[in-house]
């Protein structure tokens, strides 16, 4: 019988389970999908803590990709033998997951099933930020927290496309040098001095267009004070925890600046829009002006290992787990 990591009940990692699980066949719009490669994310871990409430128990895990083993009803476009990934449904840690064929999408030729697994989730969200939430344009001035993570790779990668000047924030050598390699043309080490006073000294003072924040508490009042008038705060993840409630007028105060709160599920509703947005992320990563990091490879039993890893800040890029 297939093996898939669990949870019962909520909690640290030590809450992660390997246990026998039989997705079943596959109802109508469903696939059955072996799965090669499923991502770990930072939402896994609000999952696996009950920072998000689910029904419990679960099968974690938000994206990955496969082959098709089987077909439901009522399904077009898909057949067996098709290789498929996914992002935005739970399951993935998994040996077999069923996925909805309405969030599958193709894997091209020359796409590697580890890298499209890779690509999915941080790089959906990565491909939203700079295109949908703030719309970078050339000649912004942008900053990115944990630019080395795996979102921030991605994001300075595709700011840098749309002829941005990036600012990333990390926290090592090791780090700075990935974010530099990825583009970034200025890189602050904020366990060194304080990022937003660093900011407005490379600014001239005028601060940035938009700050990309996916860390969330110990960075939001650094983040505010790093902004020019009428700039964008795109709270995209609390890695350090939740932001407290936040005073309006402190938006005033900051500029007459912008506070938003993005989550994928609002910029992939229809088959339209995820074809276009994967499809641009697949075509940047075929000719190579994407390159996808994977910072880690786990066995599908050693999930907890990972989970470990990536909030001890002991990584960079992306993780996976290979059932």
């Amino acid at each position: 019988m297939p093996t898939a990591v669990r949870i019962r009940q909520t909690g640290g990692p030590e809450v992660l389970e390997v246990a026998d699980v039989d997705p079943g066949d596959p109802g109508p719009g469903e696939l059955l999908v072996d799965v090669a490669a499923a991502g770990v994310n930072y939402i896994d871990t609000y999952h696996r803590s009950g920072l998000y409430k689910l029904d419990l128990p679960l099968t974690l895990g938000m994206e990955g990709a496969g082959t098709i083993a089987a077909v439901g009803p009522d399904v077009s476009g898909f057949r067996p033998g098709d290789r498929v990934a996914w992002q935005g449904h739970l399951g993935g840690y998994a040996q077999r997951a069923l996925v909805p064929a309405k969030i599958a999408v193709h894997v091209p030729d020359g796409v590697p099933d580890e890298t499209a697994a890779a690509t999915m989730l941080q790089g959906v969200t990565a491909h939203y930020l700079v295109r949908s939430t703030y719309a970078v344009k050339e000649g912004d001035t942008i900053l990115v927290h944990a630019a080395a993570g795996g979102v921030g790779l991605l994001l300075v990668q595709l700011a840098k496309a749309r002829g941005a000047r990036v600012i990333g924030t990390v926290s090592t050598e090791e780090k700075e040098q990935l974010a530099r390699e990825a583009g970034a043309d200025e890189v602050i080490r904020y366990d060194q001095v304080d990022f937003a006073e660093a900011t407005r000294e490379l600014t001239d003072g005028e601060g940035v267009a938009a700050v990309y924040d996916g860390v969330g508490k110990t960075t939001f009042d650094g983040s505010l004070a790093s902004l020019a008038v009428r700039g964008f705060l795109v709270l995209f993840g609390a890695s350090s925890g939740p932001v407290p409630p936040v005073d309006p007028q402190r938006l005033n105060a900051a500029g007459s600046v912008y506070l938003t709160r993005p989550t994928s599920a609002h910029y992939v509703r229809t088959r339209e829009e995820i074809d276009w947005r994967f499809g641009e992320l697949f075509a940047a990563v075929q000719d190579g002006s994407l390159k996808v990091r994977i910072g880690g490879r786990y066995p599908l039993a050693d999930a907890r290992k990972a989970h470990e890893d990536l909030q001890g800040r002991r990584t960079t890029g992306k993780l996976l787990l290979l059932p």
